[in-house]
Order: C-alpha cells, then sequence, then structure tokens
C-alpha cells in the first residue's frame, strides 16, 4: 500500500493529483476556455490555426503556437492601423471610420506603408503639391509706379 511507496511518490499523488478548487472536482464542473481567452486575444486563434492547417502542403502539421503567433500579430497591426485611422477621423472632425481615413493613416506611417503595398478602394490620392508648384512668397513692400 502507501507504506511501500517512496515519500516522494506520494508527496507528488498527494499535492499533484488535482486541482486545488474549492469545490469537488467533478466533469461537469469544467467549463470550455477558448485559446483566444487563454492568450488574451480578440482574434480567433482557433479559427486561426485551422486555415493555416488548410493551407499547409501535404499535410504538414502546424505548432498549437503559430495560431496565437500569429493571431497576435494580426491583432496588433489591425489596432495599430486603426488607431491611426481614428486619429485621421477626429483631425477631420468625423466620428465614422472610411475607407479614406484608412488610406490617410497607413500611407502616413512609414512602417506601415512599406508593409501594405496594396491600393485601398475608395481611399482617394494623399494631398501633396510639389514644391517648384508652390509659388514662392515675394518678400518686401509691393511698390506702385
Amino acid at each position: 500500500g502507501l507504506q511501500s511507496k517512496p515519500s516522494w511518490v506520494l508527496l507528488f499523488t498527494m499535492s499533484y493529483s488535482r486541482p486545488s478548487t474549492g469545490k469537488h472536482y467533478s466533469e461537469e464542473s469544467k467549463k470550455a476556455i477558448s485559446r483566444s481567452l487563454r492568450a488574451g486575444l480578440q482574434f480567433p486563434v482557433g479559427r486561426i490555426h485551422r486555415k493555416l492547417k488548410e493551407s499547409t502542403v501535404s499535410g504538414q502539421r502546424v505548432a498549437p503556437h503559430a495560431a496565437v503567433y500569429a493571431a497576435a500579430i494580426l491583432e496588433y497591426l489591425c489596432a495599430e492601423v486603426l488607431e491611426l485611422a481614428g486619429n485621421a477621423c477626429r483631425d477631420l472632425k468625423v466620428k465614422r471610420v472610411a475607407p479614406r481615413h484608412l488610406q490617410l493613416a497607413v500611407r502616413g506611417d512609414e512602417e506601415l506603408d512599406l508593409l501594405i503595398k496594396a491600393t485601398i478602394a475608395g481611399g482617394g490620392a494623399l494631398p501633396h503639391i510639389h514644391k517648384n508648384l508652390i509659388a514662392a512668397p515675394k518678400t518686401g513692400p509691393i511698390k506702385k509706379r
């Protein structure tokens, strides 16, 4: 029985056999916790993992942490773009983010401009006037003849 086992085995089995909750441990008391919730993300880790597995060639395996990492990157990039687009909305005194604001946000940020090379539909053109086209201000008072 218990006396024939070494003391460290008894200690291990006694302390690590069940989770230390205040209630009795049963199957129905366990709640499903999503991987997004565990990782503290808003983006769906499970869906991204499924899509990664579907996109691999010849049925190669995809590590579960790869989906968490990809979801975190996508969430960060979306948050960054939305923050800059929200700032553009605030500057233009508008309450709704439109494709124009996304265009201004992406093209205004140096790193995002390098990353996103796509054309944003409905984004318009960036406001830019070449310096040679701008008339130089005349210095001095205007003399009449």
